[in-house]
Order: C-alpha cells, then sequence, then structure tokens
C-alpha cells in the first residue's frame, strides 16, 4: 500500500480489526504462515480465536505473537492509525497527540507511541560515503546565564552526520571531546569511499579525524561568522538538527535523556525514508520483526 493513498483511505482500507490482521499476516508471511516457534508451516487456522495451531509442535500463536504488537489490549486498527500519523508527520506526534486523536489514556499512547519509535530504530546500515557533513548540538538542560548557550551549557550532546543527498545519523553521546567524536564519525563514515568530512572550526574535530581523515577534512570557520565557502558548510546537517528541534519544542515539548535516543531513533528513520511511499507499510514490517518493549523497561530508572 502506498502511503499518498492518504489518511481516508487508510481508514477504509483499515478500519476493522479483521482487516488489520490480514493485512499483517501478509506482511509476516505472504501465502505461507509459518510456526514462530518451530518454522513448520504444518498450521491450521483457529478462526474463533484469530489464532493459528501448528500441527508440529502444537504451539498456539497469533499474528502478532513475538511482534511489537504482542500482549496489547488496543485494537489493531487504533495501531495502524498511530503509525501512519507518526510516519507523516514531519516533526513527530506526542503522546498527547495520539491520546486525543484514538482515545485512549495517555499511559496507553505514551507506551504506544514509545513502542513505534523502538521499531524505527535502524540497525545494520550501511556507513555513510560520498560529501558529508558532522556536526554537534545541545539538547534540553537549562541555561545559568544570560549569556550562554551552545557548548557552555549543561545539556544532552547529540551528534549528527548527514550524507549530502543521502542519509542522516543522530547519535545521543556524553560529550563533545574528540575521542568521543571519533568514534561516532568512524562507526557511521566509510573512511575510504568518503569523499570530504566537512565541520566547523570546532577544534576537537581536527583530532576526531584521525589519520585516515585527516586528508579529507574540510572546516568552516564559524567562530569568525562565516557559514559558505563555496561548497563548504554544515547547512545541510544544521537543517537536521532544527527540524528536531522544532520536535522537541513544539511538538513533544520536553524529552528525558534516557527517551532521547528513542525520539532520535524516530527522526531519522522518518527523515531517510522521506522520498519512500510505503513508509507506512514498511514500519509495520519494522514492528513485526522488532524485539517488543516492555513497559517496566520503559519506565525503569536505568
Amino acid at each position: 500500500m502506498s502511503d499518498s493513498l492518504g489518511l481516508c483511505k487508510l481508514i477504509e482500507q483499515f478500519g476493522s480489526e479483521e482487516k488489520c490482521r490480514r493485512y499483517l499476516e501478509m506482511l509476516r508471511w505472504d501465502d505461507t504462515v509459518l510456526c514462530p516457534r518451530c518454522m513448520s508451516d504444518k498450521i491450521s487456522r483457529i478462526y474463533e480465536r484469530d489464532q493459528f495451531d501448528c500441527d508440529a509442535c502444537r504451539y498456539q500463536f497469533s499474528v502478532t505473537a513475538g511482534t511489537m504488537f504482542a500482549d496489547s489490549h488496543l485494537p489493531l486498527w487504533k495501531w495502524f492509525l498511530a503509525t501512519y500519523l507518526i510516519c507523516e508527520s514531519k516533526k513527530g506526534m506526542s503522546a498527547n497527540q495520539i491520546k486525543r486523536v484514538i482515545g485512549v489514556s495517555y499511559k496507553t499512547a505514551w507506551y504506544l507511541c514509545h513502542r513505534i519509535r523502538a521499531a524505527m530504530k535502524e540497525v545494520d546500515v550501511p556507513k555513510l560515503d560520498g560529501i558529508c557533513e558532522v556536526d554537534e548540538t545541545y539538547v534540553g538542560g537549562k541555561r545559568k546565564g544570560a549569556g550562554e548557550r551552545g557548548r557552555g551549557v549543561k545539556k544532552e550532546v547529540v551528534i549528527g552526520i548527514r550524507q549530502r543527498g543521502g542519509d542522516l545519523r543522530m547519535v545521543k553521546v556524553p560529550n563533545a571531546q574528540s575521542n568521543t567524536l571519533y568514534k561516532v564519525i568512524h562507526d557511521n563514515i566509510d573512511s575510504e569511499d568518503v569523499e570530504f568530512v566537512m565541520t566547523d572550526d570546532f577544534v576537537a574535530y581536527q583530532y576526531a579525524m584521525g589519520p585516515i581523515l585527516k586528508d579529507k577534512h574540510l572546516t568552516i570557520n564559524h567562530s569568525s561568522g562565516q557559514y559558505v565557502s563555496g561548497d563548504i558548510y554544515t547547512n545541510t546537517v544544521e537543517s537536521a538538527f532544527s527540524l528536531l528541534k522544532r520536535g522537541i519544542i513544539g511538538t513533544w515539548h520536553k524529552v528525558s535523556a534516557k527517551h532521547l535516543p528513542a525520539y532520535l531513533d524516530e527522526m531519522c528513520w522518518r527523515f531517510n525514508n522521506r522520498k519512500n511511499q510505503f513508509l507506512f507499510r514498511d514500519t509495520l514490517l519494522k514492528m513485526l520483526e522488532a524485539e517488543h518493549v516492555e513497559y517496566k523497561k520503559l519506565t525503569s530508572a536505568a
């Protein structure tokens, strides 16, 4: 299904539990249902309970077993609607907005949003190449003085890397020291295939490049008020930071340090799939594949 069909078409196609279940079955198994425990295809359907029975190991399961939908009493059509809204909202959707739209408690909406968000985490993604921009931004915290901002304020540090014309990575880190920057840069950028790595003139970036990237490192002198010099700039990654901060200030309003990585995952997943007309479908696929997240884990102090 193409997301270009819009919200009205979505409701028309998935406005009942039965329609949602059949669609999830198609996404998860296509034509052949497999037992999630023993992978046998000798399956009988239990129609009255919307479940399956494995003839090989006698395990009984539903299409949501072992997925992000597991152990939820929320109707699937509400899951679908919340997922669609989060995918379609450029700056995200708050739990309060989801609560009002689908008619659930705030606790249910909050847990629902975090499970969808957890499925959006990208794993085993290729490293970035071409021309990459790297910058850091600071999220949350309170100013101690009227003139303090940026690196001088106690906030959460987020490193952003964006390949021009390509994908975005945003990573929460403990600090913006050179060794921290080095790890994030080399974990996310292909040292051999990257053409240039562009940063501002923050001195830590000079040491963060290491011997492999130092000859591909170009800087723009922000400290002297320079923001563009020909093709040298970091405006592309900074625009992604602007979108993140508009989401935090205007949509989510407050993001805890513990859950900040999940919001970064959501932002990157939506941004990297901005041209994907099957974003809704692909997000549902990830929700079928992702490990179930328990409420107690999300709310634990650790």
